[in-house]
């Protein structure tokens, strides 16, 4: 490979969006360095086997670290000679941000930081990181724009979020750094988190389990396909953030800024109720489901539903995997990993 061909660091790469972006990027024939602390919040196993098929890369190298390690952070932006971070790496989930919320300080603010200042000390041309649609909180406006106010977080998590995207700004001020956040809308697919309602759902389901249907099923959510995740990440990577230059202090907009620095809707643009997704994905295993209907939970929103006009205009992408095409992949993927003979 080329000396001058960009090495770009992945991190979380053992992760459900982590590993995907990494698999692309080493297909397009990129040069790759991972990086993850294999926790356990879910089955590591999934996580194991995720990395063990991208070790089959030529130019993938990965470190087992913890974001929260700064001298080992350190390294391997030392050791490498790092063009471009995507950063992927957080403690995920909102409802577990309740059980334990000093994970999210560790890895969502202490990890973040450590990320910034590699990038900071090692003139990094672009970080993309992800931010969620968590972020917009109590807002009820649709669809949620980047050039809406999210100052009313619901949970830890989203707080956490919002809080990437604030430091990231601050740098991006400060060191003239190339800053973009990608606020992902309810991502499914295979290799998904199984913490995730697809998953949870499709294996109760095959086991003749019941389901928890949270705010007895009136919930909506902008579901988005892995694979189309993944091309605005890798679309997004390739073109440096850029300073808004009608940006003003009068009127601030949130999603630009006068510095090198951008946010962006990543969703399908089309919100679905969680009612039409169980009857999709029963559809597609051809069985029934026994719902166990309860309240809204604690952190979560009834609705989410994305403006992608600026990643239509900026990037030249739009979203746009059917749910069912989705669910039929992800069903696939579940019943081959899992040695399901149904």
């Amino acid at each position: 490979m080329d000396q001058h061909d960009p090495t770009i660091l992945v991190t979380g790469v053992a992760g459900f969006i982590g590993y995907h972006v990494a698999e692309r990027l080493l297909k397009d024939g990129r040069r790759v360095v991972g990086i993850d602390n294999v926790n356990p919040y879910y089955d590591t196993r999934l996580k194991e086997a995720r990395l063990e098929r991208l070790a089959k890369g030529p130019e993938f190298t990965f470190h087992r670290i913890d974001l929260s390690d700064r001298q080992g952070i350190h390294r391997v932006y030392e050791d490498h000679s790092i063009d471009r971070v995507v950063h992927l790496a957080a403690q995920a989930g909102v409802r577990h941000s309740l059980k334990n919320p000093y994970a999210y300080a560790e890895s969502n603010l202490t990890g973040f930081l450590n990320v910034l200042e590699g990038c900071r000390h090692h003139s990094v041309e672009h970080l993309v990181f992800a931010s969620s649609s968590s972020v917009y909180g109590a807002n009820t406006r649709m669809p949620f724009s980047v050039h809406h106010n999210v100052d009313h977080p619901v949970s830890l998590y989203a707080a956490s979020k919002k809080a990437n995207e604030l430091m990231a700004h601050s740098y991006a001020h400060l060191y003239g750094m190339s800053c973009t956040g990608l606020r992902f809308f309810t991502v499914y697919g295979p290799w998904g988190r199984p913490d995730m309602a697809l998953f949870l759902f499709t294996r109760a389901i095959m086991e003749g389990k019941p389901i928890q249907v949270f705010n007895e099923g009136n919930m909506l959510r902008d579901f988005t396909y892995i694979d189309d995740i993944v091309e605005g990440v890798v679309r997004t990577m390739d073109r440096k953030a850029t300073a808004n230059p009608a940006w003003s202090g009068e009127t601030p907009d949130p999603g630009t800024s006068y510095s090198n620095y951008r946010i962006y809707n990543i969703g399908n643009n089309h919100p679905v109720s969680l009612m039409h997704f169980i009857e999709t994905l029963e559809d597609v295993l051809g069985m029934k489901a026994q719902k166990e209907f309860l309240p809204l939970q604690a952190g979560d929103v009834v609705a989410t539903y994305a403006d992608i006009d600026d990643l239509v205009r900026d990037v030249g992408f739009r979203p746009g995997t059917p749910l069912r095409t989705g669910i039929e992949r992800f069903v696939d993927w579940f019943k081959d990993y899992y040695g399901y003979n149904v």
